[in-house]
């Protein structure tokens, strides 16, 4: 019986893409073991998820480096697939004595330790970072192209998002729009001035709405802007969530979410709730290689004209600003 170990231990969004994979594999081998080594926060979106027979994590510290080898040895893996070259996890898998250890790309690390690999060929042609991991999953088998990522939630977590905002009279019966506007720098994306811009004609275009703000990175001055509007359709959801589930049980409720390219468009784009996203037209940005999933999705990208024009040659310097207007953000709203 086949005991598969999926490694992916960076961000929100990264984890989101392993969950095609997941369910593909399960799918292919309905007998087999199947877990995962994530982060402790990451591991969140894998909750409930009925492909899943154990989730693993790693704080990503000296202390743990030890203790992750000895959890995985513990479950006898017959095959791990690493999804993103990361050499602490490469060393973990190879001291776990996993024989069957699957990469991407040739880093030094992964020669040393004996590691197959698949290739990105360079990214030619530019395909989907949830299709990519999947080129994991094909080696061990896999024949699927459904790159549709899945998080599952309970009905439990989805009242609870509900309940969070129960006190605010205009939640119940409005059109429920989610701005995040963080992208933990990982991503282009617009300022909070243009944001404000954003939310000020929604508001105006269309009274029925409530606009919910989710992202902790959002600064003090621009948080006092919207509170200063006085206007009770805007909810400060990044008040009550406490961790990435609550995040999730807010997003489930939401009718649309708009975003640059971060964690919360994935999570959204997987729980089949509509997004809005804004992306750079660079190659390791664009929304070929990490646009939101699904009928429900609208991806707007940056032109390759605008890029061209008006951010660097070296590509250091990124007018992102300017590249997508309110506009188009808006025209893509009235179509809910």
């Amino acid at each position: 019986m086949k005991r598969v170990l999926i490694v992916r231990t960076d961000k929100v969004g990264d984890v989101v893409m392993i969950t095609p994979m997941i369910r593909e594999i399960r799918n292919k081998y309905p007998d087999a073991f199947i877990a995962t080594l994530t982060t402790p926060n990451t591991s969140e979106i894998l909750y409930n998820n009925p492909h899943l027979d154990l989730l693993l994590t790693d704080e990503l510290s000296k202390k743990t480096f030890r203790k992750v080898i000895d959890k995985i040895k513990t479950q006898k893996f017959t095959d791990a697939l690493l999804t993103m070259p990361t050499e602490r996890a490469a060393y973990q898998l190879f001291f776990a004595g996993i024989k069957n250890r699957i990469g991407v790309g040739r880093k030094i690390y992964e020669v040393i330790t004996f590691m197959k690999s698949v290739s990105r060929k360079n990214y030619i042609p530019l395909r989907h970072e949830a299709d990519y991991c999947m080129d994991l999953a094909r080696a061990i088998g896999i024949n699927a192209d459904n790159i549709t990522p899945e998080i599952f939630i309970t009905q439990d977590e989805r009242n609870y998002g509900i309940e969070m905002f129960s006190k605010n009279s205009s939640y119940e019966n409005s059109f429920k729009i989610i701005v995040h506007t963080g992208s933990g720098k990982s991503s282009g994306n617009w300022s909070e001035k243009k944001y404000l811009q954003l939310i000020n004609q929604i508001l105006a275009e269309r009274p029925g709405s409530v606009i919910i703000v989710t992202a902790r990175e959002m600064t003090a001055p621009f948080k006092n802007e919207l509170k200063n509007l006085k206007d009770e359709r805007i909810i400060f959801a990044v008040e009550k969530i406490k961790c990435l589930r609550d995040l999730i049980s807010v997003i489930a409720n939401a009718d649309l979410l708009i975003a640059s390219s971060t964690g919360p468009l994935h999570i959204a784009s997987a729980l089949n709730v509509s997004t809005i996203g804004l992306y750079c037209h660079r190659k390791m940005n664009c929304s070929a290689l990490w646009g939101a999933v699904g009928a429900k999705a609208v991806n707007l990208e940056i032109s390759k004209l605008y890029c061209d024009s008006h951010c660097g040659i070296d590509k250091t310097v990124c007018r992102f600003e300017g590249g997508i207007s309110i506009e188009e953000v808006i025209s893509k709203i009235k179509k809910y």
